[in-house]
């Protein structure tokens, strides 16, 4: 039987999980950046479609 020392020990040295956890964290970090790059995307295209909008309506188009 193994004592709480070489089970400590091996659990240590064992890299099996790791490459789970860092898919895990470049997963979340892409989704992170997408998320920032879609919410600045759709607030330029808010402002586009704003500066449109008026541009329709007559007034002067200084976008």
């Amino acid at each position: 039987m193994r004592n709480i020392k070489e089970l400590f020990a091996e659990f240590i040295q064992d890299e099996s999980g790791l490459t789970a956890v860092e898919y895990a964290i470049a997963g979340a970090l892409v989704a992170g950046a997408l998320v920032v790059a879609f919410s600045d995307l759709g607030k330029a295209v808010g402002s586009t479609i704003g500066c449109l909008e008026s541009a329709v309506g007559g007034a002067s188009a200084d976008c």
